[in-house]
């Protein structure tokens, strides 16, 4: 249970920091000072009850660097995406063997993630109307 201080989420999230993997060390590289479409993002952020690997908070975007361990938790992972997507984020999941052995691949893939952020009235409103004399098809 999280402490109300907030000194657990701390702890965790430097310990995460500090014993990172090596498929998120060589992310974050490429993450770090806005190198990636100028986007800032953070790591190991504490969003509700779980801690996101990659956060951008303007496209509202996370990004879990996910390794075999994974493969036997996909009800865990899918709960954790389906709070994450109800607290308005996106969420993307690349693999470690990925980021080591394909890190182009995994960068376009959080490039076009970036790239595809909604419009902030859209997202709050709906689609736009139509204007006046046009149809939708």
């Amino acid at each position: 249970m999280r402490q109300k201080d907030g000194t657990e989420a701390l702890n965790r999230a430097r310990k995460l920091r500090r014993d990172a993997t090596e498929a998120e060390t060589r992310l974050w590289q490429k993450l770090r000072s806005r190198r990636l479409a100028d986007s800032k993002f953070r790591r190991q952020v504490w969003i509700g009850p779980f801690i996101a690997d990659f956060l951008c908070m303007d496209a509202m975007l996370v990004v879990e660097v996910d390794g075999s361990q994974h493969i036997g938790d996909a009800a865990y992972d899918a709960d954790r995406s389906a709070y994450l997507a109800n607290k308005g984020y996106r969420v993307i999941r690349v693999w470690n063997n990925d980021v080591m052995q394909r890190m182009d691949d995994a960068l376009a893939a959080i490039l076009s993630a970036l790239t595809s952020v909604p419009s902030p009235s859209h997202a709050a409103h709906g689609p736009l109307p139509l204007p006046v004399g046009e149809r939708a098809k």
